[in-house]
């Protein structure tokens, strides 16, 4: 008797897409977590959030508002040991473990409001100008060429100076220049994607314009855009934080760039707590997202596969 044909299962082609990048996405992370200095940065990071998250629960937080550093006016330059303040204080009273943690709060929201801004805006911008081409692709790209011609932080200070000392206001300065990056990226991305033969079959076939962009185009077109918001989430902090330091935030912001400029005035003295800490935060979250994109980058760039 002849074999019966078994009935072929037939897997939806969403379901398919959607099975292939969740295999990749696991592919991905077992090969960045066998990168030791890319795990180490994931370590730091994983601190620092639970640091930012827990803040309310590790420090008593200051009423009305967390964010404003406690000053306690008896105990001034304290140094690290201090009952009531293990970290230290201020030549303001400010509590410095207080503002090391809360610190990491701050920084988390600035970090994740701007890098959310810049990327999005920098998408549309960056999509528009690949995708459609043309005339909207020449006048794009000269605007984005405008922005890159001034330097980031000379941007920044110049808009944050402009728009008055606070915090918000640092966080929109930031906004307003890194979102050219993720422009460029994203459009030099889309360019080379769209010469692909996967995406003449789905014109072919008859996908609408607006389809293929979302289905073939922008997810093959992202993976430097996350390698590159990855490493700002650490150089946006350290910019965010100069600029802090200079006087472009609120007095008494439980900041780590407001925490370094209130401690400078003690480092010629030996009172080197009030700025250490905070300064060594700063450079933990910059060198931990580093060290991250670093290793995305090695292995989603298909250019440093075969290392």
């Amino acid at each position: 008797m002849a074999d019966v044909a078994q009935p072929r299962t037939v897997i939806p082609p969403a379901t398919g897409a959607l099975t292939v990048r969740l295999r990749r996405l696991g592919e991905v992370t077992v090969q960045t977590l066998r990168n030791p200095v890319t795990v180490i940065g994931l370590v730091i990071i994983v601190l620092m959030f639970a640091m930012a998250l827990l803040a309310p629960v590790l420090t008593t937080p200051n009423e009305p508002n967390p964010y404003q550093m406690p000053r306690d006016w008896t105990a001034l330059n304290e140094p690290p040991g201090t009952p009531g303040h293990p970290l230290g204080t201020t030549a303001h009273g400010g509590d410095v473990l207080y503002g090391v943690i809360w610190g990491s709060r701050t920084s988390l929201w600035l970090s994740l409001i701007v890098v959310a801004v810049t990327v999005t805006i920098g998408t549309v911008v960056g999509s528009l100008a690949g995708f459609i081409g043309g005339k909207v692709d020449e006048i794009l790209m000269r605007v984005v060429d405008v922005f890159l011609a001034i330097p980031e932080l000379i941007f920044a200070l110049a808009i944050a100076a402009v728009l008055g000392p606070s915090f918000s206001n640092i966080i929109l300065a930031l906004a307003i220049v890194y979102w050219v990056k993720y422009a460029r990226i994203i459009r030099g991305q889309i360019i080379h994607v769209k010469q692909n033969e996967y995406v003449d079959s789905a014109r072919v076939i008859g996908d609408t314009k607006f389809r293929i962009y979302l289905k073939d185009v922008l997810p093959n077109s992202i993976t430097p855009v996350m390698v590159q918001a990855t490493m700002d989430m650490g150089a946006i902090v350290l910019v965010g934080a100069t600029l802090s330091f200079i006087g472009l935030s609120e007095a008494g912001l439980a900041e780590w760039g407001v925490l370094v400029s209130e401690g400078q005035v003690g480092i010629s003295t030996g009172r080197w707590w009030a700025s250490t800490f905070p300064g060594l935060m700063i450079f933990l979250w910059a060198l931990a997202f580093n060290l991250v994109g670093d290793g995305l980058r090695d292995v989603l760039d298909p250019r440093t596969e075969s290392r």
